[in-house]
């Protein structure tokens, strides 16, 4: 239901909270009072098209927020869910418009886009009036309702699972016949490349390998002929060993001549010879270790820059050579045994059709049973409603290729308002009051059934009065029990069935003193109790001088006489 309305700077609202309840909640006050203003403004939270004509003169932008409280388990919250928009309980929605037409709309304080918000409005709120059941313009919406009459939702569930099921059968069968024709067209193609790869034996990351395995071999060719040129060095005819170990010897000869040598000068030159032994010993390690067999460098580089022929050739990477490969293989095979698969794959699309159409059949007798009994339901509120003469009628059709996830029928209402005169669609052949009365008929048979959480009807009861707008008001409070129902009304009829009563009025903006500033005027809203809502019901029975008859007359109304 709608909890709250809050509206800021929207033509002559300049600031406005209203609190709602459940049950029958009436709008009333004089024409021109700003009625429409708030069905505009409620519209515009709702996803309605904007228009910078909404936002008060003189204000860079207006601003309006809706309020809702519905059950964990409605449709909204799963269509929350799936736009990832948080939920922790009540439904907000925010619409802002600025004076230069642009809008923004939000969603449980998240942006979102207009259409999103359309979406979620159209879920919480029904706006019924003469001239605008967007309900009931689209004839899917048709078939919804009658689903919902005849509680139909589980087999409409059940024909969507086997419509979809279906399908992806179709889309399977189409798929494999369309590779077979490929495979066909490509076939030499195929065998070929499949030929090549297989010799070739492309491995998943085989290139990454090779080329680090290239690249260390080359840096260890580098590296080697280093190696080799210093080994050389302590080797060959100008090794340092050698010449220290011949200047050694000759000092050692000359030891007893030269006290103190052989520790000041011999030892040092031994240890400098040990480590130089040491660094030789290391050198040729590191050779040994450095050597790799050239040939097999030329075999890496050979591999590697097979695979990226091929590559090249397949327009793909080195690794997506490997699915490539089982894609030919897979295209071949579906041309070798395709014509078998293709019949298992008929067989499943075809068994899938019968599924289907075996339960839409069934949907659509159930759907014919459960339209005798709308026509008749509603048929037994139609004389009330001043509309005795009329018939209410549900149209079906199958036309050819109808059938889609919720069956093979084409719901629309048509009703015939006169005897005699020719059957229509309801929304063409209807007037404007008599199209709101069938709605009202309509909504009363199907309860809470196919319907949003909030109804509203805006002046459904125009050019009615008497026994007639006390039909209306008796359905409107029927219905109320159910959801809730709000009625912007000029009938005192209507007014008396209400739960909860706002007087909408407009009066000139004062200041502080109770001033008039200049001709301004705002829209105001007031919740009325019973002394005032009597006076207002008065009003609407007898004009501006309210006297003590009309008094009486709202009396009797209000206690239901």
């Amino acid at each position: 239901m709608l909890a709250a309305l809050s509206i800021r700077d929207i033509v002559l609202i300049e600031r406005l909270e209203i609190d709602f309840s459940r049950g029958l909640t009436v709008l009333t006050g004089e024409t021109g009072a700003g009625k429409s203003i708030l069905l505009d403004s409620l519209a515009l939270a709702l996803g309605g098209r904007g228009d910078a004509g909404l936002v008060r003169q003189g204000v860079a932008q207006g601003q309006v927020t809706a309020v809702f409280d519905v059950a964990a388990d409605h449709p909204v919250r799963k269509l929350l869910a799936d736009n990832d928009i948080t939920d922790d309980g009540e439904i907000i929605t925010r619409r802002i418009q600025a004076a230069d037409g642009r809008t923004r709309a939000f969603l449980n304080d998240s942006p979102v886009s207009a259409s999103l918000l359309r979406d979620v409005g159209e879920l919480l709120v029904e706006i019924h009036g003469q001239h605008d059941d967007r309900a009931l313009i689209d004839e899917r919406a048709h078939r919804r309702l009658l689903d919902a009459f005849g509680g139909l939702e589980g087999a409409v569930t059940a024909v969507g699972a086997a419509w979809r099921a279906w399908r992806r059968a179709v889309e399977v069968r189409d798929g494999h016949l369309a590779r077979i024709d490929a495979a066909r067209r490509e076939a030499d193609y195929l065998r070929a490349s499949l030929e090549e790869l297989d010799r070739l034996a492309p491995a998943a990351g085989e290139e990454v390998e090779l080329a680090a395995s290239r690249h260390r071999m080359m840096q260890s060719e580098k590296v080697a002929g280093d190696l080799a040129e210093a080994v050389d060095t302590f080797d060959g005819s100008h090794s340092p060993i050698s010449s220290i170990v011949g200047v050694m010897r000759g000092l050692e000869r000359k030891a007893s001549l030269v006290p103190g040598l052989p520790d000041a000068v011999l030892k040092p030159m031994g240890a400098a010879l040990d480590l130089l032994e040491e660094a030789r010993g290391a050198l040729q390690v590191a050779l040994r270790a450095a050597d790799f067999d050239p040939r097999e460098l030329e075999r890496t580089e050979e591999r590697l820059f097979a695979l990226r022929a091929a590559a090249r050739k397949h327009s793909c990477t080195v690794d997506a050579l490997v699915p490539l490969r089982h894609g030919m293989a897979a295209d071949l095979a579906d041309l070798d045994h395709g014509e078998e698969k293709l019949a298992a794959f008929e067989a499943a699309a075809a068994a899938g059709e019968a599924t289907y159409l075996k339960l839409a059949r069934e949907l659509s007798v159930a759907r014919a049973a459960a339209a005798v009994g709308l026509e008749a339901a509603v048929a037994a509120e139609l004389p009330a409603l001043r509309l005795e003469r009329a018939r209410f009628i549900v149209a079906f059709e199958q036309p050819e290729r109808q059938a889609g996830p919720e069956g093979l029928d084409r719901v629309e209402f048509h009703v015939q308002t006169n005897p005699g005169t020719r059957a229509g669609p309801m929304m063409k052949v209807a007037s404007g009051g008599e199209l709101s009365r069938f709605l009202l008929a309509l909504k009363v048979s199907l309860a809470d059934r196919g319907s949003a959480p909030t109804l509203i009807f805006d002046e459904i009861d125009t050019g009615v009065g008497g026994a007639v707008a006390g039909a209306i008001g008796q359905r409107l409070a029927r219905l109320a029990e159910r959801v809730q129902v709000m009625s912007v009304t000029h009938a005192p009829q209507v007014a008396a069935r209400a739960d909860t009563h706002f007087l909408i009025s407009k009066e000139p903006v004062t200041d502080g003193d109770g001033t008039p500033i200049g001709d301004r005027v705002a829209t105001r809203v007031v919740r009325m109790e019973r002394a005032a809502r009597r006076e207002e019901i008065a009003r609407m029975l007898s004009g501006e001088e309210i006297t003590a008859e009309a008094r009486a007359a709202a009396e009797r109304l209000m206690a239901g006489g």
